[in-house]
């Protein structure tokens, strides 16, 4: 019964916590990968205007990135708590444990990690989860987890969000974290588009696309808000309780509205108030120069090779038209 390094054939591990999350791993290093092909341009850019070149690409594929990546985290709410608490079901033995809840739009995972990792002759470092999205079963997940014999404190927690728990907040996440996904799928398609209209050197369209990409991701801030708002039973171990709060991603994506809102309406008010500005900012001002330039060598305007020859004095003029007769 012991012969793979000491642990039982028939029965799974714990399912450890992976070091990092390859879906944002990948994401990550797609537009790294690209901010690198930006950056190797960089020095063909004349003058001033590799500055404000870099600062466009940097905050169009910090923009990008972050509408992207909340999409696959799992840390829209998240919450921790430190208890003594039993370790399976129908035993009175007890562990010190740290245990985790991390809400995000795909699902829930749930933390367990001893105190020390090594107790009762056994290693406490749990990461379970119960997806949600679309084709999933969640009850199906938590079954599962039943027939596995997961920690106590894993399946308690996961109970709470199963459609027979009467905390009742199964549906209203669920439905809330689809909609959510859906708005910033929306908001990444503007922001795209918005590239393209900067790209085609479209500034007033860009800044209103990009103000909507803005109002998409607030809005998406604000459903998941009201999710998180429903009443619920609390989620209690001994005389302490789990407590959740807005995770990292549920303020990365704040920031980023909020840079869409004031980059957008910043755009838009240049464009009314000061073009020039805006045009220099896109480095649009070399070609209002060229044409300036142009204008001012036409035959209308008494300049250029026309304006040398009207400088010549007029004996001179009369001595060298007798020379030539």
């Amino acid at each position: 019964m012991t012969l793979w390094n000491g642990s039982y054939p028939f029965y799974p591990g714990a399912n450890a916590c992976f070091p990092f999350d390859t879906t944002r791993a990948v994401i990550v290093t797609i537009f790294l990968s690209m901010l690198a092909t930006f950056i190797i341009i960089l020095p063909g850019i004349p003058g001033r205007g590799q500055l404000f070149w870099f600062l466009r690409s940097v905050l169009g594929l910090f923009i990008g990135a972050v509408i992207l990546n909340v999409q696959f985290t799992r840390d829209w709410e998240t919450g921790w708590v430190q208890a003594n608490t039993s370790y399976k079901s129908f035993s009175h033995v007890q562990v010190n444990a740290d245990i985790g809840l991390h809400i995000g739009l795909a699902g829930v995972n749930v933390t367990l990690r001893g105190n020390p990792v090594e107790q009762i002759n056994e290693t406490i470092n749990y990461n379970e989860h119960f997806p949600w999205n679309f084709g999933v079963d969640y009850d199906r997940s938590y079954s599962e987890g039943l027939q596995k014999g997961l920690p106590s404190p894993i399946l308690y927690v996961a109970e709470k969000f199963s459609t027979q728990s009467p905390c009742a907040v199964h549906r209203q996440y669920r439905i809330t974290s689809h909609y959510v996904s859906l708005t910033l799928w929306l908001a990444f398609c503007t922001w795209l588009i918005s590239i393209l209209l900067f790209s085609m050197s479209i500034l007033l369209y860009g800044g209103q696309m990009l103000l909507l990409t803005a109002t998409l991701i607030l809005f998406s801030l604000l459903l998941f808000s009201t999710a998180r708002n429903t009443l619920r039973c609390p989620i209690q171990f001994g005389p302490v309780s789990l407590r959740t709060d807005y995770g990292e991603s549920f303020w990365l994506a704040l920031a980023t509205g909020l840079l869409c809102l004031v980059l957008g309406l910043g755009i838009i008010i240049l464009n009314s108030l000061q073009p020039e500005k805006l045009k220099l900012i896109f480095s649009l001002d070399k070609s209002s120069e060229e044409e300036l330039w142009d204008k001012s060598c036409l035959p209308a305007q008494p300049s250029c090779s026309a304006q040398d020859g009207l400088m010549v004095p007029l004996g001179e003029l009369c001595h060298r038209a007798a020379t030539q007769l």
